[in-house]
């Protein structure tokens, strides 16, 4: 080896602290290692970043915790007489989709203030696979979501909530959430990245708190205006909460489980191109 290059290996050698790969161990740009380890690390970062964010940890987590608590006491005895079953397996379920949502909607401002600031644009002159951003961002979301479901699942469990139909149910229960909250974070993805002015993520919020309040996990579909019960029985978050419902206190699932797929990969096929082309033109032009 040639004095010259001796010299460079030295330079990026590891040191104290950092970790530099040598450059003939460069992963190629557009191999599907280096999406793997490269969209590993977007999401790595994104989950510090959050969590050292004030607002996204209280809208993720302290938001939720909250809410469940204001309904069980404000709501619970009177819901719970007028149906005849424990409201907590309604509640809890809707404010693991309600943490859920917010979150992508917290995070999906913070998309907006990355392209502002210009760091989506010089993530995209580093050598790493073009698609790494996106996906760690979904990775991301997911576990952000079971973090999310975990602890509201907690809070439940101290108020009444529980598994009664057994693990595998329980397993579902969780993986439900963040199927539903994977195809919600890809459309407020789409949103934040397609919009430069138009305040589509701020309508989004305000769609969500009405989805809150026009659902099966706040009070029975039969006690909404006839009109009314279809849209209510049928929108995203009710045949969720009505699946996730089923696999705690028992109950129909196989037909919400369907719906709730149906809707959360529909929001990822409607949403993934917008996604990625919006994502693309973020990161080149900011």
């Amino acid at each position: 080896m040639s004095e010259p290059t001796d010299r460079f290996m030295a330079v990026v050698r590891p040191v104290e602290g950092f970790n530099f790969p040598y450059p003939d161990n460069a992963l190629p740009e557009t191999s599907f290692k280096a999406l793997v380890v490269h969209s590993g690390i977007q999401a790595k970062r994104l989950l510090l970043t959050w969590l050292r964010d004030p607002s996204t940890t209280i809208q993720a987590l302290v938001y939720p915790a909250f809410m469940l608590l204001m309904f069980r006491v404000v709501l619970g005895n009177s819901i719970t007489a007028a149906t005849g079953q424990s409201s907590i397996f309604g509640t809890v379920p809707l404010i693991i989709l309600v943490g859920a949502m917010f979150g992508s909607i917290a995070s999906a401002v913070g998309l907006k203030g990355e392209r502002a600031s210009g760091l989506l644009s010089r993530f995209w002159t580093l050598p790493a696979h073009r698609a790494s951003g996106l996906v760690g961002r979904m990775i991301a979301e997911a576990v952000r979501v079971l973090v999310t479901s975990i602890v509201i699942l907690g809070v439940g469990y101290l108020l009444g909530f529980r598994f009664n139909q057994g693990p595998l149910a329980a397993v579902a229960l969780l993986a439900l959430p963040i199927i539903f909250g994977v195809g919600f974070a890809m459309m407020v993805t789409a949103l934040a990245t397609v919009s430069d002015n138009l305040p589509l993520v701020e309508i989004v919020s305000i769609s969500c708190t009405l989805l809150m309040f026009f659902n099966s996990g706040f009070v029975p579909v039969i006690a909404y205006p006839k009109w009314l019960q279809p849209i209510v029985a049928e929108q995203p978050m009710s045949v969720a909460i009505d699946a996730m419902k089923g696999l705690s206190l028992g109950g129909p699932v196989a037909e919400p489980v369907i719906k709730t797929l149906i809707w959360s990969l529909g929001m990822v096929a409607v949403f993934v191109y917008p996604a990625v082309r919006g994502y693309r033109r973020a990161a080149s032009m900011s």
